[in-house]
């Protein structure tokens, strides 16, 4: 039974980065012809359509306000910030580097878990956590071979914006539900995204607009895959699936941008996915018994 839940998970996952790695193509292709933050307003915007149907279809609109609103109006922030720094980076450099940098949000967030939840982390992961660092320098290259600058600086800003959000889930969701977390965070990013956007705004393109759309869709899409995803598997199986999101940013700068990320971003990449591997792994042992 469980084998067969574990493999609903996996193929939910693969779905979710998909999908997901669909949207950061449309992103990078908005990024091109808009500025940064009005790419962070049209993603949340794109999506508040399909959230609210989804709000509405699930009866959960009655629990809207009944939230912590210091802790939305936070990780709106976040998410601002976040799509952003990301939309910035896009612009500049391929999805698969973006990806192989973005990856050490999951270390990150084992870092930030133990002032801001209190956990503990013991030395192995510590030093996970550690490695993984070293492989964003791989891939950053502070000599100037590599994607150090704004572009690879940007990635590691929104990694942590990442982190630090998921952070902030993991309170949220002992009193708000997870339809109003997802429900505001698009509504506030769009909200403040717009208005920070709205004195560059640049006028859309028709060209642009199954682009955005898109984006909505995948994205809502993803949303509901990577759910199932943790929903039906154990994490620890399913986690490891993220990493596809590689093949997928490769796939996609390959038949889109042809373009091609070079050997030492792909060498710090494999070791940014080892630390994490291993992360989950330590994270299978401690389920087991309670030392980490």
């Amino acid at each position: 039974m469980q084998a067969s839940s574990n493999l609903r998970g996996i193929v939910a996952m693969l779905l979710a980065v998909g999908l997901f790695s669909l949207m950061d193509g449309g992103l990078k292709h908005l990024s091109g012809h808009y500025p940064p933050m009005q790419v962070a307003a049209l993603r949340a915007l794109s999506g508040v359509p399909l959230v609210t149907a989804w709000v509405l279809a699930t009866g959960a609109a009655a629990g809207l306000l009944k939230v912590r609103w210091g802790l939305h109006l936070l990780r709106a922030a976040l998410s601002i910030m976040m799509l952003s720094s990301f939309a910035f980076a896009l612009k500049g450099m391929p999805l698969t580097s973006a990806y192989s940098i973005f990856f050490v949000a999951p270390l990150l967030i084992t870092a930030l878990s133990v002032p801001m939840l209190g956990e503990t982390v013991g030395p192995r992961r510590w030093a996970a956590i550690g490695v993984g660092l070293l492989g964003v320098l791989v891939v950053l290259r502070p000599t100037g071979e590599g994607v150090f600058g704004w572009a690879g600086l940007a990635v590691v800003v929104a990694a942590t914006g990442y982190a630090l959000s998921a952070i902030m889930v993991r309170v949220m969701h002992r009193t708000d539900s997870a339809q109003s977390m997802v429900f505001w965070m698009l509504v506030m990013t769009a909200v403040g995204a717009g208005l920070l956007a709205w004195p560059g705004w640049v006028p859309l393109r028709m060209a642009d607009a199954w682009v955005i759309a898109g984006v909505g869709v995948t994205g809502f899409l993803g949303q509901v895959a990577i759910t199932e995803a943790f929903r039906a598997g154990e994490a620890s199986v399913v986690a490891p699936f993220e990493y596809s999101a590689l093949a997928w940013g490769l796939g996609l700068d390959l038949l889109i941008w042809q373009a091609l990320p070079d050997g030492w971003t792909f060498f710090g990449a494999g070791i940014i996915v080892a630390s994490g591997l291993y992360m989950v792994h330590r994270e299978r042992v401690r389920a087991r018994r309670p030392t980490g």
